[in-house]
């Protein structure tokens, strides 16, 4: 096991902290973006700590971010891998070759770590709410996120409702759980401006997509049973014609065909549009340029694409249930996802009501501009600091 910091006598390290990134290298989700902008922040902020990234391009990470070139910073390639290599040693190895002090990993740890962890537990859904996940996946989340929060030297989440969740489900304090909560980057997502020229607001961008700025719905999130896109594409079909076109971006996730196979049956082929290789210039511009952003995932831990839609001045409709209405704060109108009517009528009042859509889109900004990603950065820095406090040599 690699030394202790407190143990190394007559010597001064600086702290090595690593992370593991494997989802920088994946599909788009909330956990690469955590990360991107976490780090982004934190980063900048504790030069006498050295980050070590473990991911499988760490050329594209440098070039993600500025911040990830810095000279505290060492990007390291860890080749893809399955989850239970990746788990079972390969991240272990690397803890040991690259004489990491903490080990920052999301939702579970390495099967025998060399040395301590931090881990972020996003939610708990796979605990709340198992049918939406395959037996497989839930046999090892369960097992791995319980093995987390008994072992873990730091415990962190993203939200005030999975903060609570986690200590109700596994009996511990709340205040031992720090949040991190998610922050938005406005340099990507922000309102269309009127002075700014076509390139600046990203409207080729969407006009290369084959949609209409300003005259399209979208949705984004992993197309999984979770996220309810089959309630989406049920609540689309009954919007009263002439309606605008759906676009839904997301990767398929769990082997999920669900909403393919609802489009055809409903003969909504040439209305609803899967857009699933979408890249990060092009994503801000969707969102950007929509008429109304859908978002009615049955459960979410934060619901990260609610708040970039509430940055870039889109009006929204998401759920009443789990971190979403913590989320959106009132500033997005909240229908149960288990209602496709519901979903509709929610809709069709922000196309057709200009009062409240320009309403919500300003309190949608007021919230957004209360989710920092610099706050965060400095509750995962103070919570490092308080884990390094008496282990470094005098």
């Amino acid at each position: 096991m690699t030394t202790p910091i407190s143990l190394l006598a007559g010597q001064t390290r600086r702290p090595r902290i690593g992370v593991d990134f494997h989802t920088f290298d994946g599909l788009y989700q909330g956990s690469r973006s955590h990360l991107l902008g976490l780090y982004r922040e934190a980063i900048r902020r504790a030069p006498e700590y050295d980050f070590v990234f473990f991911c499988a391009e760490p050329d594209k990470l440098r070039q993600a971010d500025p911040a990830f070139g810095m000279r505290n910073v060492h990007c390291v390639q860890m080749p893809h891998r399955s989850g239970l290599a990746r788990l079972g040693w390969q991240l272990a190895l690397l803890q040991r070759k690259h004489r990491i002090d903490l080990l920052h990993v999301q939702y579970r740890m390495p099967l025998l770590p060399w040395g301590a962890c931090a881990v972020t537990i996003h939610d708990t859904l796979f605990e709340t709410h198992p049918q939406f996940f395959a037996k497989g996946f839930l046999r090892m989340a369960r097992f791995t996120g319980r093995r987390s929060v008994k072992k873990a030297a730091l415990l962190m989440t993203v939200s005030e409702f999975s903060r609570h969740e986690i200590a109700r489900l596994y009996g511990i304090e709340p205040m031992d759980v720090t949040i991190t909560g998610n922050g938005v980057n406005l340099a990507r997502f922000h309102p269309v401006s009127a002075e700014a020229g076509d390139d600046w607001n990203g409207a080729d961008l969407v006009r290369a997509l084959g949609a209409t700025p300003g005259q399209y719905l979208v949705t984004v999130g992993r197309l999984e049973p979770r996220k309810n896109h089959l309630n989406l594409v049920r609540a689309y079909a009954r919007m009263a014609e002439p309606r605008p076109p759906l676009l839904v971006v997301g990767q398929r996730d769990f082997e999920h065909d669900e909403a393919f196979a609802e489009v055809e049956k409903l003969g909504l082929g040439q209305e609803i549009t899967f857009l699933e290789r979408v890249a990060d210039a092009e994503l801000p511009a969707l969102v950007r340029h929509a008429r109304v952003f859908v978002y009615p995932s049955h459960a979410e831990g934060f619901g990260m694409p609610v708040l970039e839609a509430l940055a870039s001045g889109v009006p929204v409709v998401t759920s009443n249930t789990t971190a979403l209405v913590e989320v959106a704060a009132g500033a997005a109108l909240a229908v149960s996802p288990d209602d496709p009517q519901a979903i509709a009528d929610a809709v069709e009042q922000l196309l057709h009501d200009a009062s409240l859509r320009q309403r919500l889109c300003a309190q949608g900004l007021e919230v957004a501009a209360r989710h920092r990603w610099d706050a965060s950065a400095r509750n995962l820095l103070g919570a490092f600091r308080r884990f390094f406090a008496g282990r470094l040599p005098h």
